[in-house]
C-alpha cells in the first residue's frame, strides 16, 4: 500500500487523461498465447481491486449492484449486437448477475469461463449462417424491416430466429451498396460524372481508367453478396486470431470501468499503443476512431492530417467500408476497432477509401491518401485578422501538452506566451484563444496559461480523497495580455480546457462563448504499471491500469464534473441534441462543491455585459444561426430512426427523402464570413522555405474564413473595445454639458 501511494505522490501530475482516450471502454490486444492463464487471470482480478480500492478518488462499493452493472456491460461487450447469443444462453448467465462481486473477491473465475466457451461455440454456429444467406440472391421486391437499434431489441428465441436476424442484417447491408451501385450507373447514363476517387491522383492514372460497361441488375447484386461474404469471412478470421486472453481483458475493463468511465485497464499491447499516442506522432489518415455498439466511428480529426486537409471526413461519421486504393472494399462493420484501425493505416502516399454514414444519414465514398501527421499539429498556433481597420488575433491550442520527463521539449504554457507576444507586436486590439475540440492535458499548463490574462490568484483547486483541496495559483502579477478576450469551447472542450474557461469566466476575465455547455470531464488520471506490484512473478507482464485519482474544481468551488463550463452565449451547432457528454454516461462520478477560493474580479472590461447581450441577441436573429439549429434537430431526429425498409422501391424512397432534406443544409458548409487570415511575421519566414507548413495554414485560414463562430468571437472583440464616439454623438454630449 505505501508502495502505491508513494507511486502516486511522484506521478500524479504526469497525466490528465484526454477525452479521445477516456471514450474508449473496451479494448483488445493481439493474440499473447494459445490459451488463458488462470493463475495470472487470478493475479489480474485481485491486483485490479488492490489498486483501485486503494488509488481511485472514491472507489464504488463492490456489492451486489456493483455486480449488475458489471454483467450489463460484459454482456453487451461481447455481444452488442445480439447476434450471437440466443435468449436461453442470456438466461443462464443471468444466475451470476448479483454473484459476480463475491467471484471478483474470490477470484472465482466461473462466469468468465461460462461467457467464454458459450460465445466461442455460438460465434463457430454463425460461420454457417452468413454463408447459407449470401450463397442465393435476396429478394428486395418483399416488403420486410429491419431495426438496428441493438440496445432495445431482444435476443432471439433460438437458432431459426437469430438465422432470421442475420438474413436481415446482411440483407441491409447489401441493399445499401446495390442501391449505390444502381444510382451511380444511373448517373453515368444520366451523363452525371462520379467525382474523383482522389485528387492526389496522376494524370498518367487518369488516362488510364476506362469508364465501365454498363451491368445488370442481377449482376450489381451477385458482386453485393460476393463483397459481403469476403468481408464477414475476413471478420470471423479476425475473430478467431483472438484468444482466451482478448477476451479476459473485455472482461477486466468491463469491471474496471464500472468505477467510472475514465478508470480502465490497458493489456501489455494496448499500454504500449497508449504510450505511442502520448509521444504525439500519428501516422495514417489524421483521424482518431472509437466504437460505438458495432460501429466505428469518427470522433476526432487531426489537425493537419490527410482527413483534415480533406474537409470530407468529419466528427460522427460511421465507417462502414474500407477499400484499399481500387480494391473491393471491405465491410468493419462489427470488426473490432484495432482491426479496423489496421485497415486503415498504412504506407504514407497510398490511398484508402472509407465508405461512411454521414451524421445526416446519407453515405459516402471519401479518398483519402495517407501520410504522417506531425506532432507540430498538436501545438499551439496563431492568426491575424483585420475588422474595421482593428486587428485580432486567434490562438488555437488542440490540447494542453506538456512533457514532465524532457525540459527541453515543447510546453503548451510557453508556446502560448510566445504566441501572445508576437500577435502584441502585430498591433492586435483583441484574442480569441480557440479550445474547440480540446481534449485536455496538463493542469500545470493551464495555470501557466491562464496566468498570461490574469495579474494573479487561484486558477484551479484540486481534491483528493480524504483530503483538504489544494488551490493551484498563478503567482506571477505580470499580465502577458491585459486587452479584450473570447474563450470559444464546444461540447468535445474537456478535462483542462474546462479549468481553463472556468477560470476566465470565473475573473469575468473575458467571454466563453460556443456549444451550450462543454463536455464534463472534472476528473484526474493516473497511469500506474501492475508490475511493479508483483516483481519476480513469472505470469508475464499485466499491463497497466489507468485509474481516477483526484478531482477538479473551479475556483468558485463548484466542479466542472458533468455540468461543464455553460457558455457565456450559447451558439447553435449541429451536435446540439446528441448525447456525448459525461453527463450522458450512467456511470460517471457526480458533480459536487467545495468553498470557493479567495479571488478578485477583474475590473478592466467596462462594456462586459453589453458585449454578451449584443452577441446573444446577433446569435437568435441570425438566419444561419437558425438553420443549424434546425439542421441539429433534424440530426437528433434521424439519429432514433433505427428502422430501415429491406424491399428496395421503399428504401430508395427513404434514401432519396434524406437526400433531398440534407440539401436544405448545404449552405451550412458553403458560408463565407469575408473575413481575410494571414499568418504573424515569424511564420512568414519559415513558411518561404516550408512548403508544407504554408499549405497547412492556407488551409487552416480557409477554415476560418468560412467559420461562423468565428465571426461571432470577433464581433464580440469589436464590442469589448472601448467606445469611440462619432460625431453626433461628441455633439450630443456637449448640449448636455451646457444644458447642466
Amino acid at each position: 500500500m505505501n508502495t502505491l501511494i508513494q507511486y502516486m505522490k511522484r506521478n500524479y501530475k504526469l497525466v490528465l487523461a484526454t477525452l479521445v482516450l477516456s471514450l474508449g471502454l473496451f479494448a483488445f490486444t493481439t493474440a499473447l498465447k494459445p490459451k488463458g492463464d488462470p493463475e495470472k487471470d487470478k493475479m489480474l482480478l485481485e491486483l485490479l481491486t488492490f489498486v483501485i480500492e486503494r488509488g481511485h478518488y472514491d472507489p464504488a462499493v463492490i456489492d451486489d449492484q456493483f455486480s449488475k452493472g458489471i454483467y450489463k456491460d460484459y454482456i453487451e461487450a461481447l455481444d452488442p449486437s445480439k447476434r450471437f447469443f440466443i435468449q436461453s444462453d442470456i438466461d443462464e448467465f443471468a444466475k451470476y448477475e448479483t454473484q459476480l462481486d463475491d467471484q471478483i473477491k474470490n477470484k472465482d473465475l466461473s462466469f468468465f469461463n461460462l461467457t467464454y466457451e458459450r460465445l466461442m461455440k455460438r460465434i463457430d454456429e454463425s460461420k454457417s449462417f452468413y454463408k447459407d444467406i449470401l450463397a442465393q440472391p435476396f429478394d428486395y421486391s418483399v416488403k420486410e424491416e429491419f431495426n438496428t437499434d441493438y440496445e432495445k431489441l431482444p435476443y432471439a428465441k433460438n437458432a431459426t430466429e437469430l438465422k432470421d436476424k442475420w438474413r436481415k442484417q446482411i440483407k441491409l447491408s447489401t441493399l445499401s451498396s446495390l442501391t449505390d451501385k444502381l444510382k451511380m450507373q444511373e448517373d453515368l447514363k444520366n451523363g452525371i460524372k462520379p467525382e474523383e476517387k482522389s485528387k492526389e491522383k496522376t494524370t498518367e492514372k487518369k488516362a488510364e481508367e476506362k469508364p465501365e460497361a454498363p451491368k445488370s441488375f442481377e449482376q450489381l447484386e451477385k458482386e453485393t453478396r460476393e463483397s459481403s461474404l469476403k468481408s464477414l469471412n475476413e471478420y470471423f478470421d479476425f475473430i478467431g486470431d483472438l484468444d482466451q486472453n482478448d477476451w479476459f481483458s473485455v472482461y477486466v475493463n468491463a469491471i474496471a470501468t464500472r468505477f467510472d468511465p475514465h478508470t480502465n485497464y490497458f493489456p501489455p499491447d494496448e499500454k504500449e499503443r497508449f504510450d505511442v499516442s502520448m509521444s504525439g506522432k500519428l501516422e495514417g489518415i489524421g483521424a482518431r476512431l472509437q466504437k460505438k455498439n458495432d460501429y466505428t466511428e469518427i470522433s476526432e480529426l487531426i489537425s493537419g492530417g490527410p482527413a483534415w486537409r480533406g474537409k470530407e471526413l468529419e466528427a460522427g461519421d460511421i465507417i462502414i467500408k474500407v477499400a484499399q486504393g481500387n480494391a473491393e472494399p471491405v465491410e468493419v462493420v462489427g470488426m473490432h476497432l484495432d482491426d479496423v484501425v489496421k485497415k486503415i493505416k498504412g504506407p504514407k502516399g497510398t490511398e484508402v477509401r472509407l465508405t461512411v454514414k454521414k451524421v445526416d444519414g446519407t453515405i459516402k465514398i471519401i479518398s483519402i491518401i495517407r501520410d504522417i501527421v506531425e506532432i507540430e499539429e498538436t501545438y499551439a498556433k496563431s492568426s491575424v485578422v483585420e475588422k474595421n481597420g482593428i486587428k485580432y488575433g486567434i490562438i488555437y491550442l488542440p490540447k494542453f501538452y506538456i512533457d514532465f520527463e524532457n525540459n527541453d521539449s515543447r510546453d503548451a504554457g510557453k508556446d502560448v506566451a510566445i504566441e501572445v507576444d508576437r500577435l502584441k507586436k502585430e498591433g492586435v486590439q483583441g484574442i480569441i484563444m480557440d479550445l474547440r475540440d480540446n481534449g485536455g492535458g496538463s493542469l500545470k499548463t493551464v495555470v501557466d496559461i491562464a496566468g498570461l490574462f490574469i495579474e494573479d490568484g487561484p486558477v484551479v483547486q484540486i481534491k483528493s480523497a480524504g483530503r483538504k483541496q489544494e488551490v493551484l495559483y498563478d503567482r506571477d502579477k505580470k499580465i502577458q495580455w491585459d486587452g479584450p478576450l473570447v474563450v470559444m469551447q464546444n461540447s468535445f472542450s474537456a478535462s483542462a480546457s474546462e479549468i481553463f474557461a472556468a477560470a476566465i469566466q470565473d475573473y469575468r476575465r473575458g467571454i466563453v462563448i460556443g456549444s451550450k455547455q462543454s463536455y464534463g470531464k472534472g476528473t484526474v488520471q493516473n497511469v500506474i504499471d501492475l508490475n511493479q506490484f508483483v516483481r519476480g512473478s513469472s505470469v508475464g507482464d499485466l499491463g497497466a491500469l489507468k485509474t481516477t485519482t483526484q478531482k477538479f474544481y473551479r475556483i468558485n468551488g463548484g466542479s466542472t464534473q458533468l455540468e461543464g463550463v455553460s457558455s457565456d452565449v450559447a451558439i447553435p451547432d449541429r451536435y446540439a441534441y446528441l448525447k456525448m457528454g459525461e453527463r450522458d454516461i450512467d456511470n460517471a462520478m457526480p458533480w459536487d462543491k467545495i468553498e470557493p477560493a479567495q479571488f478578485k474580479f477583474w475590473d478592466k472590461q467596462n462594456n462586459f455585459d453589453v458585449a454578451i447581450d449584443k452577441s446573444k441577441r446577433r446569435v437568435l436573429e441570425n438566419p444561419k444561426f437558425k438553420l443549424i439549429d434546425e439542421n441539429a434537430q433534424w440530426i437528433d431526429q434521424r439519429n432514433k430512426e433505427n428502422v430501415y425498409s429491406l424491399n428496395i422501391d421503399q428504401f430508395k424512397a427513404e434514401q432519396k427523402a434524406i437526400e433531398e432534406k440534407s440539401k436544405k443544409y448545404k449552405s451550412i458548409a458553403d458560408y463565407k464570413n469575408s473575413l481575410a487570415f494571414s499568418s504573424l511575421a515569424e511564420e512568414k519566414e519559415l513558411m518561404k522555405t516550408d512548403a508544407s507548413l504554408k499549405e497547412k495554414r492556407e488551409r487552416w485560414h480557409e477554415s476560418l474564413s468560412k467559420d461562423i463562430y468565428v465571426e461571432e468571437a470577433i464581433n464580440i472583440l469589436d464590442d469589448l473595445q472601448p467606445k469611440t464616439l462619432d460625431k453626433k454623438e461628441v455633439k450630443i454630449k456637449k448640449d448636455k454639458l451646457v444644458k447642466s
